[in-house]
């Protein structure tokens, strides 16, 4: 996936959900006393009242990484005075703009809960963002909780945490006070579930009941917290929105990446400005091209094996999966406008179509298999089937099926509402997606009402994943499960070695 192309999308989800003025969707209070004071053992905090649910933005879970940079977090102090919650943190620093402001200090996350009754137990449901590891937020319109919260009486938690080289710049095989650098960013999200096991009874969670739900790179984070040993126990339930993780990138691999990293940043990683590392993110990726890729490393501390491969980790286990994909899930990537269809036709297709399958498989085959099973397909409509099945559905699958073969839970749904696109899933699983029509309505209250079920029992409301029949609950005007959809083109790429993107 292209970190480019999430920024773009991510920009018009954002222009459509702020055209409405947000001071009269979520009105801050600022009084003192006017909010919800909830006293939890990392400090006071006072929040806002929003439609009846109290709202707690920017906590800080860990402190500025600033003074540790490329190393593992460390804890938040606990502040003498109340803390008001009221405005957003810093958010990563990376490329693109994204309201608010970026920074190192960036470790914190936001709270919606219907009170702050320490006796209340509810579960707690934390989404972790997307942005390919590389870019995003979570302070995004999308995923505001509030709407989730109140519907499901339960609490929400959305988080930043460092990306890109920031959260993943694999030093540890080139300067030894930095062993955990290629994984800082995921160790950041342990000490979000650590802060949150210790504090959220405080804001009328349980933490022996804790969700995490993210979407694409989101949902591979996820993956590769079921992985770690040091994320054991800090959650109990996941569901993955169109985001799998089945390796992670190798040693070598992430060494390289590093080294044409420093190449392009011709200084002291430790002592650059921020936008000096943001500008090398420009890098040339050594083993793909492109971008240099980002993300989670096997280096044998954090990460000892991969999460999916040769199987299902045996840590993650034991925890209830539910995995999500789009039908369509590359429109995100190549709208109408883009230069690929410029010109498309039959006689160009496997030329275009090739490079972006991102595996080895011959793309006039794959045409002729297209054009045999979808007659009427324009080229395209071909294009957008066969990229989204060969590169972003694959993963999932292998995922699904290896939770079958180990004989634990995993619940597979397929978005198809209108020929749903990557990060569709979003805005209907939190109620936030602007214009929708009363259909769209009604299925958004149908995903958030499994979201929340599965968040409370485990069970999303329809069988787990086997083998072969492969059921799969699909979200449509009319929902249904089917078995094995898209089976002939799972079984088309099924016949070629899949490698995770950037492994």
């Amino acid at each position: 996936m292209c970190a480019a192309d999430l920024r773009a999308r991510r920009r018009t989800f954002l222009g459509a959900a702020l055209a409405v003025p947000l001071v009269s969707r979520f009105p801050l209070v600022h009084a003192s006393g006017a909010g919800p004071l909830a006293d939890a053992p990392a400090g006071r905090f006072l929040g806002a009242h929003i439609d009846g649910v109290g709202r707690f933005l920017g906590i800080r879970y860990g402190q500025d990484t600033a003074a540790t940079r490329f190393r593992p977090p460390v804890a938040a102090r606990r502040e003498a005075d109340a803390v008001r919650a009221w405005t957003h943190g810093p958010v990563s620093p990376q490329r693109g703009k994204l309201p608010g402001t970026q920074g190192e200090d960036c470790l914190r996350l936001n709270l919606w809960t219907p009170s702050i009754d320490p006796r209340a137990r509810r579960p707690v449901m934390v989404y972790i963002h997307g942005g390919a590891y590389h870019t995003g937020s979570g302070n995004e319109a999308w995923s505001e909780g509030a709407k989730l919260a109140a519907r499901g009486d339960v609490v929400v938690v959305t988080l930043t945490h460092r990306l890109n080289a920031f959260g993943y710049l694999s030093l540890g095989r080139l300067d030894a006070r930095f062993p955990d650098s290629g994984n800082a960013g995921q160790l950041d999200l342990v000490l979000a579930l650590q802060w949150i096991r210790d504090n959220i009874a405080a804001f009328g969670g349980d933490p022996r009941q804790v969700t995490l739900f993210g979407q694409s790179g989101g949902g591979a984070k996820i993956a590769t917290l079921m992985a770690m040993p040091a994320a054991q126990g800090l959650f109990h339930r996941a569901i993955t929105m169109s985001g799998q993780q089945v390796t992670a990138s190798g040693p070598l691999n992430a060494t390289r990446r590093a080294q044409a990293y420093l190449a392009k940043l011709s200084r002291d990683p430790v002592a650059a400005p921020i936008e000096k590392l943001v500008e090398a993110l420009d890098a040339v990726d050594p083993i793909l091209g492109g971008g240099v890729y980002f993300g989670p490393v096997l280096d044998g501390r954090t990460l000892t094996r991969h999460p999916f491969y040769p199987d299902a980790h045996p840590l993650g286990r034991s925890i209830p999966m539910m995995l999500g994909n789009t039908v369509a899930e590359t429109r995100a990537f190549f709208p109408s406008s883009h230069r690929v269809f410029q010109g498309l036709d039959w006689t160009n297709l496997a030329e275009r179509l090739g490079p972006e399958l991102r595996v080895d498989i011959a793309p006039e085959h794959v045409i002729e298999r297209y054009r045999e099973w979808f007659p009427n397909a324009s080229p395209a409509e071909v294009f957008i089937r066969a990229t989204t099945a060969g590169r972003s559905w694959r993963g999932q699958i292998i995922e699904a099926e290896e939770r079958a073969r180990a004989g634990v839970p995993a619940y597979v749904y397929q978005l198809d509402f209108d020929n749903a696109m990557h990060t569709d899933d979003i805005g209907l699983a939190f109620g936030t997606a602007p214009d929708m029509s009363s259909a769209k309505r009604a299925l958004s209250d149908t995903m958030m009402d499994v979201f929340l079920r599965f968040a409370k029992t485990g069970d999303p409301g329809w069988p787990a994943y086997d083998l072969p029949a492969r059921k799969t609950m699909v979200f449509d005007r009319e929902s249904r499960v089917v078995e094995d959809p898209r089976g002939r083109e799972r079984e088309l790429f099924a016949t070629v070695p899949y490698i995770q993107p950037g492994t």
